[in-house]
């Protein structure tokens, strides 16, 4: 399990609606009870839909179960051709850049790729991720 759950979070290291962690309740008691959590391994999920603290994954324990269901239930990408799946913050990144030269947005998008690695919030970095998606999108436009 352990493995599986590894390569899932490196499946998703660069998804904007995605974060995949661990906690070792057997460590942290108290948040393992907070969150209702008494047998290990146990598995929660928060999206806005679910019970804010979090709600409990039954299905299977490999990589391509656990992939497909975040694939399926979570994982949440903004299409440029269709703002209504974007955020309003990334609905403001597409009119940003919708103003801006190729090459400026190539520069743009030059510079974000160089803060993947940097250590940021995990908002941040999700937001990094979000605009590295649009801007792809609008790049790979730009060249048909």
């Amino acid at each position: 399990m352990k493995a599986a759950w590894e390569d899932l979070g490196t499946a998703f290291e660069a998804s904007s609606s995605v974060i995949i962690g661990d906690v070792d309740c057997t460590v942290e008691k108290s948040l393992a009870e907070e969150y209702g959590v008494s047998g290990y391994p146990t598995i929660k999920y928060f999206t806005a839909e679910t019970d804010p603290k979090g709600d409990s994954y039954s299905g299977g324990r490999d990589l391509d179960s656990l992939k497909t269901f975040v694939e399926d239930k979570l994982e949440r990408k903004c299409d440029i051709k269709d703002p209504s799946t974007c955020t309003e913050k990334e609905q403001k990144f597409i009119a940003k850049i919708n103003g801006k030269s190729e090459e400026d947005n190539t520069k743009e998008h030059a510079r974000l790729t160089g803060m993947k690695d940097k250590k940021m919030k995990a908002e941040q970095k999700a937001f990094l991720f979000q605009r590295l998606h649009i801007l792809d999108q609008k790049l790979a436009k730009d060249e048909l």
